[in-house]
Formats: C-alpha cells, sequence, structure tokens
C-alpha cells in the first residue's frame, strides 16, 4: 500500500502564499502522475495542477501564473507552490500519486487533505 501525508496547509491572508507537501511511502517504484486537487464547500473536487513523470505539467485556467507543482523523484514527494492566494483559492487540498509498486501493482493514492483558508 501507499500512503500519502499532506502538509502546508493553513491560514492566510489575500495575497499571501503557502507550500503544501506530499509525502509518499510505501513500496513505490514508479510515480506516473502526481496531482493535487481541491474541493470548496459545496462545490465538486477540480484538478488544480498535475506533473507527470518526464516533467509534464498541467493548470487549471485559474491557478496558472500563481501556483507551481513540482516533485521530487528520490525523495517520493510533491509539491504545491501557492502565490497570490485569493479568497477563492479556499478548499481542502488533496494530494494524488498515479504510479506502480516494486511488484509492479498499479497504484491510485489519495492523502487525506489539507485545509487551506484564504481570508479577504
Amino acid at each position: 500500500q501507499v500512503q500519502l501525508v499532506e502538509s502546508g496547509g493553513g491560514l492566510v491572508q489575500a495575497g499571501g502564499s503557502l507550500r503544501l507537501s506530499c509525502a509518499a511511502s510505501g513500496s513505490i517504484f514508479w510515480i506516473v502522475v502526481a496531482a493535487w486537487y481541491r474541493q470548496a464547500p459545496g462545490k465538486e473536487r477540480e484538478l488544480v495542477a498535475r506533473i507527470t513523470s518526464g516533467g509534464s505539467t498541467y493548470y487549471a485556467d485559474s491557478v496558472k501564473g500563481r501556483f507551481t507543482i513540482s516533485r521530487e523523484n528520490a525523495k517520493n514527494t510533491v509539491s504545491l507552490q501557492m502565490n497570490s492566494l485569493t479568497p477563492e483559492d479556499t478548499a481542502v487540498y488533496y494530494c494524488n500519486l498515479v504510479g506502480k509498486t516494486i511488484t509492479a501493482s498499479p497504484f491510485d493514492s489519495w492523502g487525506q487533505g489539507t485545509q487551506v483558508t484564504v481570508s479577504s
């Protein structure tokens, strides 16, 4: 099994920054895709940013130019640097990793979520 632990959420004023981190543990052989999603109250979970094993990135239009996703393969970690935060960024943020274990079994694991609250 692959477990994910997120950290870095909190309360910040509009215009501020936060850095979320997601550390994976378990018998990981290869992380194919790492992503951050978020879910605001009363809304569906949405993809915020994604990075592939080759380093290709995708960002939702709402966060382009403000958020940066990165990964450190040797440590099985993925981070999300969030700048110029607005109250609309308030949500629970979830880390999602998709890949294969050392026994070649696929995994699709989610973190427990970390709250990000941006005050106006």
